[in-house]
Order: C-alpha cells, then sequence, then structure tokens
C-alpha cells in the first residue's frame, strides 16, 4: 500500500520534543546502580557487564517514544494509515542508532474503523474515542445528530424524535439486523452498539458488528469505558449531540520492523529482543505493547554502543493483536540455517503497567519449558535482587514468541501481571484507558529494561 500519510521516514522525528507535554507521569527512577529497587528483595550484585547497560538504560528517553507511538499517532491498527507511521518512526530511531534496518511488508485484511466526536466537549478527553465500524454499515461518512438511548436492541423504547438522531442500544447479536433496520427506517442517522460489561478486571474492548449487510447508516461497537462514559453524560446533560465517521481501509499492507548488527563472523549466533508495536482498535496502546515497543528501542540504543560476538536483531512486529501475523510471517521467511542460529528470542508484551495487583513478573514459554531465553532473564532477575518476583517459566502462548516456538527456536514472552495467573490482566487492557497517564509505571518499565537488556547482552556477549 502506498504511503499516503504524507510523511516520509524522518517525518515523526520533530514530534518527540512536541508532544502532548501535559501528560501527567510519575517521576522518573532516580536510582544508581547499587541500589535496591522497588519491589526487589535485595540490593543488584551487577557484573561490569550489567553495569554497562543499567547506566545506560533510560526510562525517560523510552517514554518520548512512548509518547509519539500512543499520543500523537494514537491507535495502530495493523496495515493502515496509522500503523505504518509507526513502521516508519520505529525504523527512522533504528536507523540512527547504527542499524541496519528494514520494513517486512505483508498483506492483512480489511478494517472498518469509526471514530466518535463530540461537538459541545462535554465526554472525557483524556481518553481515545475511536470505535470498531460494521462492515456491513455505511462506511466514509460523517453524520451529526442529538444521542438517543433507547436501552436493549431486544426490546428498544422508541423515542418519538428518533429522526436525525444517534441511536444508543445495549448489542446482542442475533437481534442486531432486525434493530439496526428498524432504526434506520424510524429515521436514525446512526446507530451505537454498546457491549455487555466484562467480567472484573476485565472490560470490554471496541468492536467491529458483524452480521450485517447493506446497513444504509453507520453502525459501529464501543468498548465498555466509552459505553459508561456515553451514559453517564446523557444522565446529566439535556442534549449530547455525536459526530460519527466512519471508514473503510481495503487492500492492507502491514509491516515488521527489524534492524540488525551483525556479530563476528557469517554464522554467528542470532539475539534478538523484540516487541508488537500495533493495537486493538480503540487502544492507544500504552502498555499493550507500545511499553514492549519502547523497551526494544532502548535497548537498542544503548547495545548499539557495546561489543557483542552474537548478531543482535531488533524486531517490533505488526499485525500481532490480529493473531501474530507479522512474527509468523517473518519466521516463515526464514530458511533453516537462519533458525539454527537463533540463540534466543527476548519478547516483550505489556511490561509497565501501572496496575497495583500487576507484582508478578512472568516468564511465559509456549511448551511451559525453560530455554535460553527464559534461564537468561531469571538469571539476570538473581542479578537483580527481582527473583522472588518471577514466575515460570509458564506454559503460554499468545504473543510473538509462540511464532519462533513453533518453529523450535528458543523464546519467551516477558510481562508484568497480576499474581492469579498470567491471564490477570488490568482493567485497561485492551481499552482506550491504555494511556501512558493510566496504565503506565516508568519503575516497572525501567525495571524490566534492566532485566531485559542485562539479559540479552549476556547472551550476545560470547560467540
Amino acid at each position: 500500500m502506498t504511503d499516503t500519510s504524507g510523511l516520509s521516514r524522518r517525518g515523526l522525528l520533530g514530534a518527540v520534543a512536541g508532544v502532548t507535554a501535559a501528560t501527567a507521569l510519575p517521576a522518573a527512577p532516580a536510582w544508581a546502580a547499587d541500589d535496591q529497587r522497588p519491589g526487589a528483595v535485595r540490593p543488584p550484585t551487577l557484573d561490569k557487564y550489567d553495569r554497562q547497560v543499567v547506566s545506560g538504560l533510560s526510562s525517560d528517553r523510552a517514554v518520548q517514544h512512548l509518547k509519539v507511538l500512543s499520543e500523537k499517532i494514537g491507535p495502530r491498527i495493523g496495515g493502515t494509515e496509522s500503523e505504518k507511521r509507526a513502521a516508519d518512526y520505529l525504523a527512522d530511531q533504528l536507523d540512527r542508532f547504527g542499524y541496519k534496518t528494514r520494513l517486512e511488508p505483508f498483506p492483512v485484511a480489511d478494517k472498518f474503523l469509526a471514530q466518535i466526536g463530540d461537538p459541545r466537549n462535554v465526554l472525557p478527553n483524556d481518553l481515545c474515542w475511536q470505535a470498531g465500524a460494521a462492515p456491513g454499515g455505511k462506511h466514509g461518512v460523517t453524520v451529526q445528530g442529538p444521542a438517543r438511548d433507547v436501552g436493549s436492541v431486544t426490546a428498544p423504547v422508541w423515542p418519538a424524535d428518533v429522526a436525525g438522531s444517534v441511536v444508543l442500544a445495549d448489542d446482542l447479536t442475533a437481534a442486531r439486523p432486525a434493530f439496526v433496520a428498524e432504526a434506520a427506517a424510524r429515521g436514525a442517522i446512526a446507530v451505537v452498539l454498546l457491549p455487555a460489561d466484562a467480567v472484573f478486571p476485565r472490560r470490554a474492548s471496541a468492536y467491529q458488528p458483524s452480521g450485517l449487510t447493506d446497513a444504509p447508516i453507520p453502525v459501529v461497537g464501543v468498548a465498555q469505558v466509552q459505553k459508561r462514559l456515553l451514559r453517564e453524560a446523557l444522565a446529566v446533560v439535556n442534549t449530547l449531540p455525536l459526530s460519527i465517521s466512519t471508514a473503510a481501509h481495503r487492500g492492507l499492507i502491514s509491516n515488521n520492523v527489524i534492524g540488525e548488527r551483525k556479530g563476528r563472523g557469517s554464522k554467528s549466533p542470532i539475539v534478538m529482543v523484540s516487541g508488537h508495536y500495533d493495537t486493538v482498535v480503540g487502544a492507544p496502546g500504552a502498555n499493550d505493547d507500545g511499553s514492549g515497543t519502547v523497551l526494544t528501542l532502548e535497548i537498542a540504543r544503548v547495545l548499539a554502543k557495546l561489543p557483542t560476538e552474537a548478531t543482535l536483531r531488533f524486531a517490533l512486529w505488526g499485525s500481532e493483536e490480529q493473531g501474530l501475523i507479522g512474527s509468523r510471517y517473518h519466521v516463515a521467511q526464514l530458511a533453516q540455517d537462519q533458525r539454527d542460529r537463533y540463540r534466543a528470542v527476548f519478547q516483550n508484551d505489556m511490561v509497565a503497567t501501572s496496575w497495583d495487583p500487576a507484582v508478578t513478573y512472568w516468564l511465559l514459554s509456549f511448551d511451559g519449558l525453560a530455554n535460553t531465553a527464559t534461564t537468561a532473564v531469571r538469571d539476570a532477575g538473581v542479578r537483580l535482587g527481582y527473583d522472588p518476583r518471577m514466575v515460570g517459566p509458564v506454559l503460554r502462548g499468545a504473543s510473538d514468541h509462540q511464532s519462533f516456538q513453533e518453529v523450535g527456536i528458543a523464546a519467551a514472552n516477558f510481562s508484568w501481571r497480576g499474581e492469579i495467573s498470567p491471564a490477570h490482566l488490568e482493567p485497561p487492557y485492551h481499552s482506550p484507558e491504555d494511556t501512558i497517564a493510566k496504565n503506565v509505571s516508568l519503575e516497572r518499565l525501567q525495571v524490566s529494561m534492566e532485566l531485559i537488556g542485562t539479559a540479552a547482552y549476556a547472551a550476545a556477549r560470547r560467540a
């Protein structure tokens, strides 16, 4: 797909300094190399190589990249223009660090997106108002009218003034087509479908409502938090005008971003650090997985200055949220002699949440077994005093390490999550509230960078 954003690979470089300066953030960590870290059980026992890494890593630098991704660009839906802008920005950073960088394109499915506007600025503006659009609804239009809440799609209570309005209703898949047809027949200009609440701590995400064919009006699916805020606003104002814009994105190409510095010899082992940079619909993706993305960038910056025998690869995966598409495409292109060279893949997904219960650092392996990646991070945790906080390796896929382990490459995913299980994720997960202010801890981000940075350097130093 041709990039129509009007931005070159260098186009977002100036964005870092000027992005959302008012974002509320805790103070950046300021511990010295030998200080006991927050949450650690003892002071670190670092070797000289660890010190080279931890002395260079900066959560301040990392969060500047995160501001570009989650605030300047926002949701980065696989294959869309916003994801391409992010890919260009990330590639440019790796270029600047001195890596040989390339984009790896691959096709992905069509996307249908919506944007909810609030002409009177009644709705909170500190979260994302992107939503999903129904593939079978009307696209490429913007409509505006007063919001009318009719209750449930199964038993709507229609007011007299539906004509010209934006209708809100609790969704049910089976009743969806008949409800939308009736809303359009009554003169509604758009339908906003409201999801059922998920079981806490999970919250329902924005979605692209299915089951419609050639609906004559836009139909959109919002997230749970958007539903709550819309209804809260309707409870306190006489009229809530909304604008609804929809767009169909077709013929899409997503990209992986790969940066490499060759090691000693043509067959040197490969050590990879990675994260995915795309998001789900309606989520700015500050923690999932902007945090893993900027961790990868910051470790790439620091390791670029340090000698290694192994080849270093840094990868940012596109379209992970659609089913690990980018990493699986990448692995499929690797010849067997390339696969055989991999020593470890350190995949980082959701490494900075500020959710209080996320006190466990999970080592997640697709087969549940230890490998060179999990062992290296476990050893780094011992040196940093974090080993009691670590659980694993535990059997779990659902991130890009799975693509590598499926073909026998040592890989694992690393993440801060609740101690109940690795499925115990924060409420802002896949939500419009996955923002820096609402869902990022700079302390956890710094600790994650130190764990992965020292582990990756230990794995890469020797031949």
